[in-house]
């Protein structure tokens, strides 16, 4: 099984729609091995935004991010990475389909409710970020049979 990131943004702490988040990768069938709340403090966002770190907008990213604490999320499930992107939908929001988080809930590009990682590679380096070993859970969803084929597990 596969293991991402997901970042339940200050935006939608704010808006009061974790739950309904959280909800929506639940109701996919992703297993939770990790989830906590925590305030994001210079020293994170540089490293998780390092790619961004140069631009001119970086210090805004930066400002929206520590606004409000975030909940961490690893999720885990086949080929989890691509699964939760989709659910998620495209980055503007204005722009993500209907049926998905952004597309049913958002309206702007920056305050778009989630982070997700966008590789396989990433997930791996950005869980690890996030998560201690030790905070990431290894179990068996009781529904697993109805959730996955025997073939797919």
């Amino acid at each position: 099984m596969e293991r991402t990131l997901i970042l339940i943004k200050p935006d939608a702490i704010a808006r009061g729609l974790a739950g309904a988040v959280l909800g929506r990768f639940e109701q996919k069938g992703l297993k939770i091995a990790g989830i906590k709340m925590m305030q994001l403090d210079d020293a994170i966002l540089k490293e998780h935004y390092s790619h961004l770190a140069s631009k001119p907008f970086f210090p805004t990213i930066a400002e929206f991010m520590s606004r409000l604490p975030v909940i961490a999320l690893c999720l885990e499930g086949l080929e989890a990475v691509e699964v939760c992107r989709r659910l998620c939908g495209v980055t503007n929001s204005r722009k993500a389909d209907p049926g998905t988080i952004r597309g049913d809930l958002g309206m702007s590009m920056q305050a778009n409710l989630v982070h997700a990682s966008d590789s396989v590679e990433t997930a791996s380096v950005e869980v690890a970020r996030f998560f201690k070993a030790e905070e990431l859970q290894a179990y068996e969803p009781a529904l697993i049979n109805y959730l996955y084929a025997a073939d797919e597990r």
